[in-house]
C-alpha cells in the first residue's frame, strides 16, 4: 500500500510539474514579432535552455542597446538537472506561445521559473505581480496550526539567506503521529541575502491574506517562492504521508 501511495504521489507530482502553474504577460510590451528584439529574445530563450540545468540558475543577457534583452531561469533546488532542463525547456516552448509579441513576460512551473525583459531586472527584488494557491480545506485546530507553521516557516527562512544554501530552505515538522507540515522557500540567486530575507517576509505576510487556516498554500513573486503543504511534495519525497490533496484554488494579484 506504501509503495501503491508513493507511486501515486510521483504520477500526481510529475502531472502538475508538467504544466505552468501560471504566466505575467506585460501587455505594455508590446513589440513587433519581425523586429530585433523578438529575435533576440529567441536568441536568449536558446541560451537558457542550453546553460540552466548545468547549475540550476543563469542570468544573462542577449542583443546591445535600446534592442538589449535581460532573462533569468532558476530550477527548484531539490530538484535533479534531468528534470530542470526539461522543465525549462517547456518554459522556454509556453512562454513564447503564451506571451507572443510581448517583451516582458514571466512563467511559473512547479520546478522552474523564467522571466525576461527589456528592462534589466536582475537583482532587484519584484513582488509587483503574484499567484497564490490555497488549499480550501481548513485545518482542524488554527492555532497550534499556525504556531507550528510561523516557527517552521522561520526556520527554512533562515536556511535560504545562509549563501551556500543558494537561496533553498526546506523542512518539516510533526504536527501529530499521523500528520507531518512540509515548507519549502527559495529565492532567485540574483538577490542579496537582505533582498531575499524581504521577499520571503512579504510572501509570508500575505499567508493571512489568502492561505488563512489553509492546509497548503503557495506564493509565487517573480523573485521568491512559498510554499506549505501536509503531504511531502520536495525531494527527497518522505514515504509518510504520500496522499496529495488537490482541492486548491488560484488567486493571481494584482
Amino acid at each position: 500500500m506504501a509503495l501503491l501511495q508513493s507511486l501515486v504521489l510521483l504520477l500526481f507530482l510529475y502531472i502538475c510539474a508538467a504544466d505552468p502553474l501560471g504566466e505575467f504577460c506585460n501587455k505594455d510590451s508590446n513589440v513587433s514579432g519581425n523586429g530585433m528584439i523578438s529575435a533576440n529574445i529567441d536568441n536568449l530563450l536558446a541560451e537558457l535552455v542550453a546553460e540552466t540545468a548545468k547549475t540550476g540558475y543563469i542570468a544573462t543577457s542577449y542583443g546591445k542597446d535600446q534592442d538589449k534583452v535581460f532573462g533569468l531561469a532558476q530550477c527548484r533546488g531539490d530538484v535533479d538537472s534531468k528534470d530542470c532542463a526539461s522543465c525549462i525547456q517547456d518554459a522556454a516552448k509556453q512562454i513564447r506561445q503564451r506571451c507572443v509579441n510581448q517583451a516582458d513576460a514571466r512563467i511559473w512551473y512547479d520546478y522552474c521559473f523564467l522571466r525576461y525583459n527589456t528592462e534589466n531586472f536582475v537583482g532587484k527584488v519584484d513582488t509587483s505581480f503574484g499567484i497564490f494557491y490555497y488549499n480550501v480545506e481548513n485545518v482542524t485546530d488554527p492555532k497550534s496550526f499556525n504556531k507550528e507553521l510561523g516557527a517552521l516557516m522561520d526556520e527554512i527562512r533562515s536556511q535560504a539567506v545562509v549563501p551556500k544554501n543558494e537561496g533553498l530552505g526546506k523542512g518539516e515538522t510533526t504536527l501529530s503521529p499521523f500528520v507531518t507540515l512540509y515548507a519549502l522557500v527559495q529565492c532567485t540567486r540574483d538577490l542579496s541575502q537582505i533582498d531575499c530575507a524581504q521577499c520571503l517576509a512579504i510572501a509570508v505576510g500575505n499567508f493571512p491574506n489568502f492561505c488563512n487556516n489553509k492546509k497548503g498554500c503557495r506564493v509565487l513573486y517573480s523573485s521568491c517562492y512559498v510554499r506549505y503543504e501536509l503531504y511531502p511534495f520536495f525531494f527527497p519525497l518522505d514515504s509518510k504521508n504520500t496522499l496529495a490533496d488537490t482541492s486548491i484554488k488560484v488567486v493571481v494579484f494584482p
